[in-house]
């Protein structure tokens, strides 16, 4: 077997004669840690507990309670219940304690397990050997659930280091019964089985992709906490409610469209109400479209067209809109005087005109063109 590759997001370099170490280069696994103070010796101490990860986003933390000489992106052998796992060491130091603040575990709770070892060349062979039944294990697992009727999807398995068990990550949309299917696969994989459901979300960032900006997606790159997400959140931003442009590769709304949220809020707390329309002595104006951090709004004379289009400022509608309490309408909608050190000077031409691209094309004439007429050579 060709141990140099690993689908684990990491590649492993066995060393016959030592343990085995992994190469572990920042971004290519999913929720990497980059381990920004790991040349300060003053802050990268020996600290009890280390991060690992497992396949795809799973991570934990666990004790290193033999005071074992481990690094970033040692492979090491881990309790498990029942038996034991392989994973990666993905963070080390004081960076772990910080981790840890953030996703809410405290240092001492009992949830956190052992560091057995470092894996031996043993447990990677066996380790490598339960990855490669990954897939075919989900592919025949979904099979036997289609068998059965039963209403979920099976999205990925996940073998346990030393081969004991398997996490079978599914999705479904109510309550399934998987008693009997968990039976079936105990005898089918001699393994123990768990079942463990996630959302469409979750399996987006399991699963991993690149999204519509170009770039791997949130979920499988550093979100680990999901917020629910609204159609609220595009109306406030101003963007148009496609279904196909704002869905991400999970088929729910994208995450990023809570991600300046705050700021649209914000900017809009004293936006005046767009329902209301503009009087004016020469029409009455309707509300179209607003661009937000130009604070300018842009209002047309047909309810459901864009006629007349034209773009006031804030303060500009809030001015208007006080004058029609009052009964009054003004000359035009937007009276705004151009000082004469703006205007434009005389023996310049309109820049629309300048900069368009048809500028030096020859301008066609309606008279008819004369025929030249052309002399054969040898007539005098």
């Amino acid at each position: 077997m060709d141990k140099s590759i690993c689908s684990r997001g990491v590649k492993v370099n066995p060393d016959e004669n030592a343990e085995c170490s992994v190469c572990l280069s920042d971004g290519c696994s999913k929720h990497s840690t980059y381990d920004w103070v790991g040349d300060l010796p003053d802050l990268s101490g020996n600290y009890e507990i280390v991060e690992v990860q497992f396949k795809n986003t799973r991570k934990g933390f666990f004790r290193n309670v033999n005071n074992i000489i481990i690094k970033r992106g040692d492979v090491i052998a881990v309790e498990s219940s029942p038996g034991h796992d392989i994973g990666v060491i993905t963070l080390t130091g004081w960076l772990v304690a910080r981790q840890m603040k953030r996703v809410g575990i405290t240092p001492d709770s009992p949830e956190i397990k052992k560091v057995y070892r470092k894996a031996k060349p043993a447990d990677v062979d066996k380790w490598l050997e339960s990855i490669e039944q990954e897939n075919k294990t989900m592919i025949r697992s979904r099979i036997i659930a289609a068998e059965l009727g039963l209403n979920m999807k099976i999205g990925d398995v996940e073998y346990q280091g030393d081969k004991t068990k398997a996490i079978f990550y599914y999705i479904a949309d109510e309550r399934v019964d998987f008693r009997e299917l968990i039976k079936i696969l105990a005898e089918e994989f001699k393994v123990r089985v768990e079942m463990r459901q996630i959302g469409a979300r979750q399996e987006a960032g399991r699963i991993g992709g690149i999204g519509s900006c170009g770039r791997e997606l949130c979920c499988s790159s550093w979100i680990t906490n999901f917020v629910s997400v609204s159609t609220n959140s595009a109306r406030v931003q101003e963007i148009s409610l496609n279904p196909q442009k704002l869905a991400g590769q999970c088929g729910k709304l994208k995450c990023c469209l809570n991600y300046e949220l705050v700021s649209y809020v914000d900017a809009k707390k004293d936006f005046p109400r767009s329902n209301v329309p503009l009087e004016t002595k020469d029409a009455t104006y309707f509300y179209l479209k607003t661009d937000i951090f130009k604070r300018t709004m842009w209002f047309s004379s047909d309810p459901n067209a864009a006629v007349n289009l034209t773009p006031i400022t804030v303060d500009r509608v809030k001015e208007i809109m006080e004058m029609n309490k009052k009964g009054e309408k003004p000359l035009k909608l937007d009276e705004t005087v151009i000082p004469a050190s703006l205007k434009p000077i005389g023996g310049y031409s309109n820049t629309d005109v300048e900069d368009s691209l048809t500028r030096f094309d020859e301008k066609k004439s309606n008279a008819p063109r004369k025929k030249k007429s052309k002399r054969r050579k040898g007539n005098a």
